[in-house]
């Protein structure tokens, strides 16, 4: 039987990000992807231009449909949008025993919103306990934690920790705000590094869906019943491959999308 991942999260029009993103990489990574989508937006490679959240009960009759059916692996959760969403979404993964991984999607490469001020809180509260692994950048973990930015590797581990201790098993701390030629991303469990993946930074502003895509291959390799520090160091591989192939792509005007398929065709 082929492994299942589930990716819950908003639709991208422009194909780079979200439910568009974690399918590509699932299927590029041999994992049978499935989809509940929370959110259609009106998205290109420079702006997000419209949202509009699916409504409660449809949501939560995707994630019947698909739990009740399918043998889930994994799930990815992506972009959320409201409280409402989250409560909807934690209520209906609740029966779930499966890996988690929670992105805590805030803004777009763009820089347009993808989450609402007021559910920060939500997502903190609600869901982050449920997750196997949290995967924000250096803004979202300050966001969730209500700090400033982490500047150094010190509170980077500090704040990994101190997400840690709200609930979630692991977090990884990703570095590609920081500055410095070379990115690390930090995994953070039981209060200690459990991994530190590193990889020049490269001068390309193809970057939309970097996030998207890192938490769907951490999924899919969680999928494959590969342990979590091997499935970061193998989606952080993948996803280095698919951001050197960026340019080959010239999708857009903007934050062109990542090359999910680098290992299939040029």
């Amino acid at each position: 039987m082929a492994p299942i991942a589930l990716t819950i999260a908003g639709s991208d029009s422009g194909g780079g990000a979200g439910i568009q993103a974690d399918i590509k990489a699932m299927s590029a990574l041999g994992v049978y992807g499935a989809s509940v989508i929370t959110a259609v937006t009106a998205q290109n490679t420079q702006a997000v231009t419209a949202v509009h959240g699916i409504p409660l009960d449809v949501i939560a009759a995707q994630i019947d449909a698909v739990l009740s059916d399918l043998n889930v692996d994994a799930i990815k959760i992506g972009m959320l949008a409201t409280p409402e969403i989250i409560q909807t979404v934690a209520d209906g993964i609740a029966g779930f025993d499966g890996p988690v991984v929670l992105d805590p999607v805030m803004i777009a490469k763009s820089g347009d919103a993808l989450l609402a001020r007021e559910a920060v809180q939500t997502l903190r509260d609600v869901l982050l306990p449920s997750a196997t692994v949290l995967t924000p950048n250096l803004p979202e973990a300050a966001c969730l934690l209500d700090r400033m930015v982490a500047e150094t590797p010190e509170e980077m581990v500090e704040q990994g920790v101190a997400l840690c201790a709200l609930g979630a098993k692991a977090v990884l701390m990703k570095g590609g705000h920081a500055e410095g030629d070379v990115c690390h991303d930090l995994l953070l469990s039981d209060e200690r590094v459990a991994g530190d993946y590193t990889a020049p930074r490269r001068d390309t502003k193809n970057t939309h869906g970097t996030g998207c895509t890192l938490s769907s291959s951490i999924a899919a390799g969680l999928a494959k019943g590969v342990d979590l520090p091997e499935a970061v160091a193998q989606a952080h591989s993948y996803l280095q491959g698919a951001i050197a192939r960026a340019d080959t792509l010239g999708v857009g005007h903007g934050h062109g999308p990542v090359h999910h398929f680098h290992k299939v065709w040029a």
